[in-house]
């Protein structure tokens, strides 16, 4: 064996070998998908029948791919158009979920213009406000506001920004927080609470309330703010502890925030992975051919 051939073959141990390390995120993220499957009130939406058809097909991805690395050693051309085909619907998906170019439908579940046809559909909402309601997203804010006065409480005010700026080394370590959690039922809910109590458990700020508590407050004789359009939320919003601001548009935009910035990590996730293993499985290829005309 020339010493262009053992060059050759040593390439393709390390290039089969960064493969295999490169598709174990996949099978991490089908252990994710399932953790998630009781996520709050998406069942309204039957999305985790959708987790589930990705879960599934993330594990015939992984063992598709690890199937095509073996295939290269007798039969390169084969593994690699084999491992493409889930690769390929992978990319997809993804480009999917996150909405780019015109892969966004109104058909296609899971992508943002589907889950906002979904969540301000009447029908839907209400089913999805009762099980909000269910899950309690209100009830720890009076006792743990009881101490605060008005200033304190609007100075430590939730909003959607918070989550909505997150960076993707903030988006890394919630999904490591999240499969690291102990309580994964428990994380997401801390996940969703931030978009639901700001849209859902008090009123819109420009509303210009009196403070009681963190879910009380009154309605005052105020001159409008021009500076603010006017907010049908301000009619809307009402003391009464099952009602609140469940019905506002807030609530639903703080909803709909929640699914798609799940969904939007998911398909960025997807389109990742995908582009990696395309290219360490084409890199892998031409080890396999290089090794096949050195020898």
């Amino acid at each position: 064996m020339t010493d262009k051939a053992t060059k050759a073959k040593l390439l393709k141990r390390l290039l089969t070998l960064l493969t295999f390390i490169l598709s174990l995120p996949i099978f991490a993220s089908v252990i994710w998908l399932l953790l998630m499957g009781d996520y709050d009130c998406e069942v309204v939406l039957r999305l985790p029948k959708l987790q589930l058809g990705i879960g599934i097909g993330l594990i015939v991805t992984f063992l598709v791919s690890n199937i095509a690395v073996f295939l290269q050693s007798r039969f390169p051309m084969l593994g690699l158009l084999v491992v493409m085909v889930p690769l390929i619907v992978m990319f997809t998906v993804g480009l999917a979920l996150i909405g780019a170019y015109n892969m966004e439908s109104r058909n296609l579940p899971g992508s943002p213009m589907w889950l906002k046809l979904k969540v301000h559909d009447n029908d839907n909402w209400n089913y999805i406000k009762k099980c909000i309601y269910d899950t309690g997203a209100c009830n720890d804010l009076v006792s743990r506001s009881l101490t605060l006065k008005s200033y304190d409480f609007n100075s430590k005010r939730l909003s959607p920004l918070e989550f909505n700026k997150l960076t993707i080394s903030n988006i890394y370590m919630l999904l490591i927080m999240h499969i690291t959690s102990t309580s994964t039922m428990g994380f997401m809910k801390f996940c969703m609470l931030p978009f639901l109590k700001a849209g859902c458990c008090k009123p819109p700020t420009t509303c210009q309330m009196q403070y009681v508590n963190a879910t009380f407050w009154e309605k005052q004789n105020v001159a409008e703010d021009s500076s603010y359009p006017y907010d049908s939320d301000c009619d809307t919003w009402t003391n009464d502890q099952g009602t609140l601001c469940y019905n506002c548009n807030s609530c639903k935009d703080g909803f709909l925030s929640t699914l798609q910035g799940k969904w939007w990590t998911l398909g960025f996730f997807l389109v990742v992975m995908a582009l990696v293993l395309i290219v360490s499985h084409l890199l892998l290829f031409l080890a396999s051919m290089l090794e096949h005309y050195a020898i």
